[in-house]
């Protein structure tokens, strides 16, 4: 083995050989003299602990590993959302992009020495074990949190389908306890619907991907054959909804706006950053009112829909102040599958508020109540694999194939008026439906 001295002088030499040579940095006044001699000083400083570490670390370290950890260091000291993807992670950002993944089911962001749990995505095995927005992971199985990536974290939390995992979990105001969770490949189904009572909608989306803004339009066109005639009102649940596509958003938010104007718009550094998503006239609910419900978990895409909507004065806010995530990424591939994840721009609303680090402020505040004297019935009970266990499915190879229709009709039936029961138990949808009454009444 043949033991590598590496040089601080030599490896200076060379990286300032190709700087002085770019011409961009040739130094042509004093302020940007003064700048470049701040630059080479920064980077003599680098080179130095490089060095020392190549001679001194107990262990030899490659190279690749010391350049890649500088890379990480340097992109992860941004901001929670920027980060340098090793090809392993790289591929898992693209498979859940994709919508289709597997794991938990959460989506995560770096806070402090912890991991915390921006949204559970719904009918996933994170919501179906009670994680919530807000919760912080301190442990993943026995290993601690502290000092550990968000790419490590998401590494350890995924997994082969049907393998089980336990996190630690400190919640507000309550001891930290453990979560038990198995792994499954995640499906995000994004939009469903339902009949409240006569003339009142409610659709919840709880994501938002290429298809959501159609299926979002198929849904409320389902509603109102079931209501036999136009809705009156509606209920847009954006609750716990982690965010997605932009571009889904913004055609999301234009189901709804019918007047010239914008969606949203970013601003950055450089102009390809600075876009202007324009709305497009075609209200599908017919100016009837519209309330918007979003909670601490509402983040990203969902802001920008609850933004627009708000400032188009198209629907009313109600629930808690949003997550605040405002930040654009835009993802570049690198050679031999790595990838960059870099904050290139923020998000700003019509009238020009920026989302990042406020979140939209409802219009209409509400405290997580219990409309029953209990623990909160949270959004986490709306969703039909609870329900499915209540009715006994018959052996199919014993029935004939219209008998399978009619069961499977009749179990979809029970599973959605337990929801809908479910629904109307929830705090925040039963002050939007009291709410939508009062405006009806009053013809608004």
């Amino acid at each position: 083995m043949i033991l590598f001295n590496f040089s601080k002088f030599s490896l200076l030499f060379a990286l300032l050989s190709v700087l002085i040579s770019a011409p961009a940095l040739s130094a042509k006044t004093a302020e940007e003299e003064q700048r470049l001699e701040a630059f080479f000083s920064d980077l003599e400083a680098f080179t130095v602990v490089f060095s020392d570490i190549k001679q001194l670390y107990v262990d030899d370290v490659e190279n690749k590993e010391l350049f890649n950890n500088a890379i990480k260091g340097m992109v992860s000291g941004l901001d929670p959302h920027s980060v340098y993807l090793e090809p392993k992670e790289q591929k898992s950002l693209m498979e859940s992009a994709s919508g289709k993944f597997g794991g938990l089911g959460i989506v995560i962001s770096k806070k402090d020495d912890g991991i915390q749990v921006i949204s559970p995505i719904d009918d996933t095995p994170a919501y179906k074990a009670g994680i919530q927005a807000g919760d912080l992971i301190i442990k993943i199985g026995d290993k601690p949190v502290r000092g550990m990536s968000l790419e490590d974290g998401v590494d350890l939390m995924r997994g082969k389908p049907g393998t089980d995992i336990q996190i630690t979990v400190l919640r507000t105001n309550q001891k930290p306890f453990v979560v038990d969770i198995t792994r499954e490949i995640i499906t995000i189904v994004s939009v469903k619907g339902y009949l409240l009572e006569k003339d009142i909608g409610y659709v919840r989306v709880s994501s938002f991907q290429g298809p959501t803004a159609d299926l979002l339009k198929e849904t409320v066109a389902d509603l109102v054959d079931k209501n036999d005639g136009y809705l009156k009102s509606l209920i847009l649940d954006l609750r716990n909804n982690p965010g997605g596509v932009l571009d889904s958003a913004v055609d999301v938010s234009n189901l709804f706006i019918d007047e010239v104007g914008l969606v949203v718009y970013t601003k950055g550094r450089i102009p390809s950053s600075n876009l202007k998503f324009k709305t497009e006239r075609g209200d599908i609910m017919l100016g009837s009112p519209i309330v918007v419900l979003i909670n601490e978990g509402s983040a990203s895409a969902s802001e920008i829909v609850a933004g627009a909507l708000q400032d188009h004065k198209r629907a009313i806010i109600m629930g808690k102040t949003s997550f605040g995530k405002g930040s654009v990424q835009t993802i570049i591939e690198l050679d031999k599958g790595y990838g960059l994840k870099v904050t290139t721009a923020r998000y700003y609303t019509p009238n020009g508020r920026s989302i990042q680090a406020k979140g939209i402020e409802p219009d209409i505040k509400l405290k997580n109540i219990s409309l029953e004297n209990e623990k909160e019935e949270s959004i986490i009970d709306i969703k039909e694999n609870d329900l499915s266990g209540h009715l006994e499915q018959e052996d199919p190879s014993k029935m004939s194939e219209s008998e399978i229709v009619e069961s499977q009709e009749k179990k979809q039936a029970t599973i959605d008026k337990e929801t809908i029961e479910k629904l109307k138990k929830d705090y925040f949808v039963h002050e939007a439906s009291n709410l939508l009454k009062a405006l009806t009444v009053l013809g608004k």
